[in-house]
């Protein structure tokens, strides 16, 4: 009994910990990182992604128009490893309606996931398209028995999962295998696995707040060992899973909310509402190896969060604002490395460059 109570204490000095001691990493940003042409602006942008070259690459909602469907807001653009731009890829492309995120494989090879369109793209490095996931509503309310008008919540209720189908996608991410991880985050609220070749394999997950279900399963990535992390935004966790969909635990972004903090935009939430969101996950991303770290982002308080792969929180940065090293609605990270991240904002329109100075570093 003795060693039972040592042991509790033990793990309530260490979540004591985890909520009042959180280090600040300070960190910079590059001013202007991207450099557009004069008849060009980035709307929202929803996706960042850094490929073996350096080039980076944004999902930003806005510039396209298709017949087929109506006005969309949806673009992938390259920038040089300086921000100078290279080119727009899939330009007016029928998959594009609302764009989402952007991500690179470890062939280089450019994914797009578009919300509005509930469908994902994968070009090759030369921007063609190679393979199709998901397809394209014919009328913006309603293909193949799939009625999109009305709530989530009713939506969800009215139709079933469906295999090779999504209802409003949100990222893409793979295991060393090759295999394909896309969470099907809003309506389906599940995580889609298709094998290499795009053969669908299974798909994992259901509405709910139960380890292994989702509420707005809104950012994926995975680990050298093929574990899947899937941001479960609504219920405030990272979940973790095995490459076969298994469930193996949580990570939670338990920093105190800083003294003033703000909103980017609307009411700021105070009480239990505050808490409902402080560190929910908006974003995540995984450094590369050999010793990697989880990165989150959240909406409120705007911060950035470093992780340990087994949850440890290691430390925080930024806050909600309009200014260089402040965000508003961080919807995408790419971190190609360990103190090197780049961050696309909703409210900010723009894509910050950050290089993070841990202590001792």
């Amino acid at each position: 009994m003795k060693h039972v109570h040592v042991v509790m204490s033990l793990l309530l000095a260490s979540t004591t910990f985890a909520q009042t001691s959180v280090p600040e990493i300070p960190f910079d940003s590059v001013p202007d990182f991207l450099k557009l042409p004069p008849d060009m602006h980035l709307g929202e942008a929803s996706g960042v992604a850094v490929n073996s070259h350096g080039h980076v690459f944004v999902a930003n909602r806005g510039g396209t128009v298709s017949t087929a469907f109506q006005s969309t807001a949806s673009q992938v653009l390259e920038f040089g490893p300086d921000g100078n731009f290279i080119r727009e890829i899939g330009k007016n492309l029928y998959a594009w309606s609302y764009a989402h995120t952007v991500r690179i494989d470890k062939d280089d090879n450019i994914w797009a996931v578009d919300k509005g369109s509930d469908m994902a793209v994968k070009f090759n490095p030369e921007g063609r398209v190679m393979m199709l996931f998901g397809r394209k509503p014919e009328s913006p309310h309603h293909f193949s028995g799939y009625d999109r008008t009305g709530t989530q919540e009713e939506l969800r209720k009215r139709y079933p999962h469906v295999d090779g189908q999504f209802r409003q996608p949100t990222d893409v991410t793979w295991d060393p295998q090759g295999n394909i991880f896309i969470s099907d985050g809003y309506v389906n609220s599940r995580v889609a696995k298709f094998d290499k070749n795009g053969d669908w394999v299974k798909s994992f997950g259901e509405r709910g707040a139960k380890p292994g279900e989702f509420n707005t399963a809104h950012s994926i990535a995975s680990d050298a060992q093929g574990n899947i992390y899937v941001a479960d935004r609504t219920n405030r966790r990272t979940q973790v899973f095995n490459s076969d969909g298994v469930y193996l635990r949580s990570i939670t972004s338990d920093a105190p909310l800083p003294p003033g903090a703000q909103a980017a935009i609307g009411n700021t939430p105070t009480g239990p509402a505050a808490d409902e969101v402080n560190g929910a996950p908006w974003a995540i991303c995984i450094t590369p190896g050999p010793n990697q770290f989880l990165y989150v982002s959240d909406a409120f308080p705007g911060r950035i969060y470093k992780h340990s792969l087994d949850g440890k929180l290691l430390g925080v940065l930024g806050k909600s604002g309009k200014q260089l090293k402040q965000f508003g609605w961080i919807h995408e990270m790419a971190c190609p490395s360990e103190n090197e991240l780049f961050v696309a904002e909703l409210l900010n329109w723009r894509v910050q460059k950050l290089t993070l100075h841990p202590a001792g570093r």
